[in-house]
């Protein structure tokens, strides 16, 4: 899956979980996020390496530099096993959907953006 991991609220980064195949909703974000209606775009690498420690590429589900809301779309629940960046934009590591929800405490929305 990949990690819109420089996805924004305004003054909110967060961090979106979303299958490699699909593509990020950013209005359905806002939504999972309360915040309807809002912008919401991605940030610049300096910024994503600041609020997550990490750069972009391999910034991994947790573990980051601050505390960022972490939202989950659906349809990773849909897989036995996901991949995910494991620091670097080398390394990976497998993990159960549900599992990764757990330890994320992440919010399980439809991101998905309709194809």
């Amino acid at each position: 899956f990949g990690s819109g991991a420089g996805s924004w609220l305004p003054s909110m980064v967060v961090v979106a979980l979303v299958s490699g195949p699909n593509r990020l909703d950013e209005g359905r974000l806002a939504e999972a996020a309360g915040r309807a209606g809002t912008a919401v775009g991605r940030v610049d690498a300096g910024r994503v390496r600041e609020a997550t420690g990490y750069p972009i590429g391999g910034v991994p589900p947790f573990g980051h530099a601050s505390d960022l809301a972490t939202f989950v779309d659906e349809d990773l629940l849909g897989y036995d096993e996901v991949w995910a960046a494991a620091g670097t934009p080398r390394h990976v590591f497998g993990v159960r959907p549900e599992e990764l929800v757990r330890v994320t405490a992440g919010t399980v929305a439809p991101l998905r953006a309709p194809s």
